[in-house]
């Protein structure tokens, strides 16, 4: 998860039946509207783990993101066509060389406990994801300063041309701007306050958190009273839920079951495709996993169509690169066929034999674990025996921080520009490369291709990282998924977004 645009992240919590059928469906005042939807109610929305903390410039999760795209703003924000329109920010100019970025904050934007959001707030929000060397400050290697000359302007001065700086401060909430005072009191983690449609209401541990319509929102007032977020693990269970009334909208529905509800009418589902990606990572820091043709080997002995298949149930495409097809960054390039004997030749060279494989999956993300039993099977064709090693995300998140693996099985989500699907995880000081992978060549390009503002020479750039690191084994891809989201027939004004971000601004509810 995420980040990050978001990895994947969360502590996995089973959530009671009687519990989801204790939250309230939200029934609501009728108002005028030929779609019938009433003003007011609560949304139950059911997602698959609980969030880590909801300080946005520290969690990587996902699940932690599906909260807090609710809750905070960034200056700018990403379209339903991923096009960067205003936010926080109505207007920017930037200067003939590129490396001055004028922002106009809009008038009179409050936090949600009232206290005026500022231009100050915003330096402050950027300078301690630089200074602290947090989870996004890869994405500030080119800015100089960041300063407010007056409450309602920031200035962001660049060392180089930035082509993707709007996807930088508006990708997403891991660039979220906060509130000082929120931040020193320590309660970000668990009672952030944004500026966003929703505030939080309260946060029960291992079983749910509750939004709040934020009535000092700057922008059109939510129709919703709150949204509740609850915490279900298990797609059966969810889907369960959603039919029977106990939860109106959830994102975690069985994979097998997705055609045949998408056929239906009640409830609502529907499925697009992601920007995100799924891969096998190989430790480089470990022998024999840093010879380079023990990763080429591994890579020609899986059958990704098959992996897809079990994981997914036809709900992802197989790729083996980051960038999905429907991206104009996306580059053709599929070296590894399903080839045993291949793979076996390359072990060979490596003098390899007899290896024994750690693999870490998440039991809060079921795909890693059914996808790491096929990937076992395949690899056992090859002479290599692996040993699943099955964490609650915390943990998993603690070995990978540590470099204690042999390998792993994770996804990257909601990736928007190509920076996003490569930099902080295959750069030598990126922050999420936790495999080790060190290609000064890849380095090169990476920080050419940051800069370069010629799309066509950017692109070029990019085709070249992709075939490197698919040629390195830096990552072994498995396939872009899909994005499938249900909701209740009592459910309007939602729309399923390609970067998987979850915005219930526009939502109503009717009776």
């Amino acid at each position: 998860m995420s980040s990050t645009r978001f990895r994947m992240a969360g502590a996995t919590f089973a959530l009671m039946l009687a519990a989801a059928a204790g939250c309230s469906a939200g029934d609501g005042v009728e108002v005028d509207g030929a779609d019938g939807a009433s003003a007011g109610g609560v949304l139950n929305a059911a997602i698959g783990g609980e969030p880590d903390q909801l300080d946005p410039h520290k969690t990587s999760a996902y699940y932690s993101f599906q909260v807090l795209e609710n809750v905070y703003d960034t200056l700018v924000e990403p379209d339903a066509n991923l096009e960067m329109k205003p936010s926080l920010a109505t207007e920017w100019t930037t200067s003939d060389d590129q490396l001055t970025w004028t922002f106009t904050l809009r008038e009179g934007v409050k936090f949600s406990d009232g206290s005026p959001l500022t231009a100050e707030d915003v330096v402050f929000s950027y300078n301690r994801i630089i200074d602290e060397k947090l989870n996004t400050a890869y994405k500030f290697g080119t800015v100089e300063s960041v300063t407010a000359p007056d409450p309602r302007t920031v200035v962001v001065t660049l060392d180089a041309p930035t082509p993707n700086l709007l996807a930088n401060l508006g990708g997403f909430k891991g660039v979220a701007i906060v509130q000082k005072a929120n931040v020193e009191s320590g309660e970000v983690t668990t009672k952030p306050v944004g500026s966003g449609p929703f505030a939080i209401g309260s946060y029960t541990s291992g079983d749910s958190i509750k939004l709040v319509r934020n009535d000092n929102y700057w922008g059109e007032r939510p129709k919703l009273d709150g949204v509740t977020f609850t915490f279900v693990s298990d797609p059966t269970v969810a889907l369960q839920n959603l039919r029977g009334g106990e939860v109106q909208w959830t994102d975690n529905l069985p994979p097998q079951q997705v055609p045949a509800l998408r056929d239906g009418d009640d409830p609502t589902v529907q499925s697009v495709p992601s920007t995100d990606y799924w891969y096998l990572a190989l430790n480089q820091a470990r022998e024999p996993y840093d010879d380079v043709n023990v990763r080429r080997a591994i890579a020609f002995a899986l059958d990704r169509e098959a992996i897809t298949k079990a994981a997914k149930f036809g709900l992802a495409t197989v790729n083996q690169a980051a960038i999905p097809q429907n991206s104009a960054f996306h580059y053709e390039y599929a070296p590894y066929s399903h080839d045993v004997n291949q793979a076996r030749q390359l072990l060979d060279q490596a003098g390899v034999s007899g290896l024994t494989m750690d693999l870490m999956v998440t039991n809060e993300y079921p795909e890693t674990v059914t996808a790491a039993q096929v990937i076992a099977s395949q690899l056992e064709g090859v002479g290599i025996t692996v040993k699943i090693r099955t964490l609650d995300f915390a943990q998993w998140l603690d070995e990978q921080g540590a470099g204690n693996f042999d390998s792993f099985m994770l996804g990257w989500l909601g990736n928007i520009d190509p920076d996003e699907f490569y930099y902080a995880q295959h750069h030598s000081g990126g922050t999420f490369n936790f495999h080790k992978y060190n290609n000064p060549n890849v380095d090169r390009l990476l920080d050419q291709a940051r800069t370069e503002v010629d799309q066509a020479a950017r692109k070029q750039q990019y085709d070249q990282v992709a075939k490197q690191i698919v040629d390195d084994a830096s990552y072994i891809y498995l396939y872009n998924p899909d994005v499938a989201q249900g909701w209740s027939t009592r459910v309007s004004g939602y729309e399923v977004r390609t970067d998987r971000a979850i915005r219930f601004r526009d939502v109503a509810l009717a009776k």
